[in-house]
């Protein structure tokens, strides 16, 4: 039993360093879709995820929960929501890629963790620890540093950073597993994104079809791009705790980072890196936090089977799944 759940989290760790790797290096992608600008990619990008995933839905069979959900309008209008907060997100990323400010893209998935628990308290009313409360002033004065460096708000990072977490909000609430959902949402996009190129094409604007087989097959090969890494983070959310799910998301905006400083030669003036040092150690601080958080609920719900009679008292048997519990969100770039 012991080594069957260890194998699970092993396939479950590189499921989830898939799918966060991917969208981490996803920023190598976008350019190679020039000449299409970011509105053209976007709307293929719709067009091919649904095609995709109906493939993917017809070879697993897992079509009951169409019938229930267009029973649901309040779950319906919620997707709705979610497919239109998650269509500003890819079009501000794309075009934000292909126009030179990966690093600022990065640091609004950096931040995206302090204005989710910022959403929480103010449109849940959830009550923070002081640790968290203290991680999200921090954020707060590095929004406010990198004003000043970039001489004006970080409006492409809060933009990522607030629709996503949006967008995070909006599914909990609709609670559909992440191919479902991407499924669903994208049925949403499809038409505008669709009429959108028929329209391109009629005017003779598009680069379907005009820049060759190889440009085509990039931009239908947005579906892969955005379904794939989906797929990896499904399977890693279903067999890791959600202390090392948590963790393994930095991994995406730090490649992101990485990529922006090496690869596509970004500036990082003094006041820049002042301001991410401020996010990193709010990071920092909320992650040891949950960690913390995380171990004394282990901790307490050893002790609660620990004194029912007959349970296996020893901490170490409890399985890993039985430990923290999950989350069905995944990263939106």
């Amino acid at each position: 039993m012991a080594k069957e759940s260890a194998g699970q989290q092993r396939t479950g760790l590189l499921y989830g360093i898939g799918a966060y790797g991917m969208w981490g290096l996803v920023p190598l992608f976008w350019p190679l879709l020039k000449p299409a600008d970011a509105i053209e990619i976007l709307a293929h990008r719709m067009v091919w995820s649904l095609a995709l995933v109906v493939v993917v839905l017809l070879v697993m069979r897992r079509w009951a929960w169409i019938g229930e959900l267009v029973r649901q309008p309040r779950r319906l209008g919620l997707i709705a929501v979610a497919a239109v907060v998650i269509t500003v997100n890819w079009g501000v990323y794309i075009w934000s890629v292909n126009s030179g400010h990966v690093v600022e893209a990065s640091l609004g998935y950096f931040i995206n963790p302090l204005v989710t628990i910022a959403m929480g308290v103010l449109i849940l009313k959830e009550r923070l620890r002081r640790a968290q409360w203290i991680a999200v002033g921090i954020g707060a004065g590095a929004v406010a540093v990198l004003t000043v460096g970039y001489g004006r708000p970080p409006w492409i990072s809060l933009t990522l950073a607030f629709t996503f977490a949006t967008y995070g909000l909006v599914k909990k609430k609709v609670n559909l597993g992440g191919l479902e959902s991407l499924a669903a949402e994208t049925a949403v996009q499809f038409l505008p994104a669709l009429a959108y190129l028929l329209w391109l094409g009629g005017q003779g604007r598009a680069t379907f079809g005009t820049e060759g087989v190889g440009h085509a097959a990039l931009l239908a090969a947005t579906g892969v791009v955005t379904a794939l890494p989906l797929i990896c983070f499904g399977g890693a959310a279903i067999r890791v705790p959600l202390s090392t799910l948590g963790l393994l998301q930095y991994l995406a905006p730090v490649f992101q980072f990485l990529l922006g400083i090496v690869y596509f030669h970004e500036a990082m003036p003094p006041e820049r890196w002042a301001g991410f040092a401020l996010v990193w150690l709010a990071l920092t601080i909320l992650t040891w936090d949950a960690l913390r958080a995380a171990r004394a609920t282990r901790k307490a719900l050893a002790s609660a089977i620990a004194s029912v009679p007959g349970t296996p008292r020893a901490h170490g048997l409890i399985p890993p799944a039985q430990r923290e519990p999950r989350t069905p969100e995944a990263q939106g770039s």
